[in-house]
């Protein structure tokens, strides 16, 4: 790889607009993002998920990263990572494995985009936490985060006020993309 890409994370708890902030700035910016892997996943199964499969899922994160960091592309847009995959292990089995912390050490993440839960929550069958947990969730996201020392916005906000808030941040970390603002 002869470039090095600007690798973004956008993350945060369940039903915060993940997904649809990774397709506006993936238009945005004129690049295709890694969707999250966890929801296609667990969707798929017959039966509830274990530790192996939340394995899975982590292995296989860090394996699209790769695999789209060997495109060459400007900006690398990533609908959650293992961040969110640590913090599920620890909550739901309290242990984590091993190669989780050094991966996300070594990653070289430039920016994580923290969806704020200033959205309404939706169900749908693969969400466990509603209602405090987003916010307890959210704490944990940024607990780890600063742990990391990767640099990090919160991303607040509505529709398209959403949107314009995450690229404003996005400018302000790499102001050589050299985009016009919405």
């Amino acid at each position: 790889m002869d470039k090095q890409s600007l690798k973004i994370v956008v993350t945060g708890p369940e039903s915060t607009g993940k997904t649809e902030l990774c397709l506006s700035l993936g238009e945005y910016f004129d690049t295709s993002y890694i969707p999250e892997y966890a929801r296609s996943y667990v969707e798929g199964l017959k039966r509830p998920y274990t530790y192996e499969d939340v394995e899975h899922i982590a292995l296989t994160q860090k394996n699209e990263l790769t695999d789209v960091l060997a495109k060459g592309l400007d900006i690398v847009l990533m609908d959650t990572y293992l961040l969110i995959t640590k913090i599920w292990f620890r909550e739901v089995y309290c242990k984590i494995p091993d190669w989780i912390e050094h991966s996300l050490t070594e990653s070289g993440i430039d920016l994580f985009l923290v969806c704020y839960y200033d959205i309404p929550w939706v169900s749908d069958p693969v969400r466990e936490n509603p209602g405090a947990r987003r916010k307890y969730l959210f704490d944990e996201y940024i607990q780890e985060i600063e742990h990391l020392g990767i640099p990090m916005e919160i991303v607040k906000g509505t529709g398209p006020l959403r949107v314009q808030n995450a690229i404003k941040s996005i400018m302000q970390h790499f102001p050589q993309l050299k985009k016009v603002i919405l």
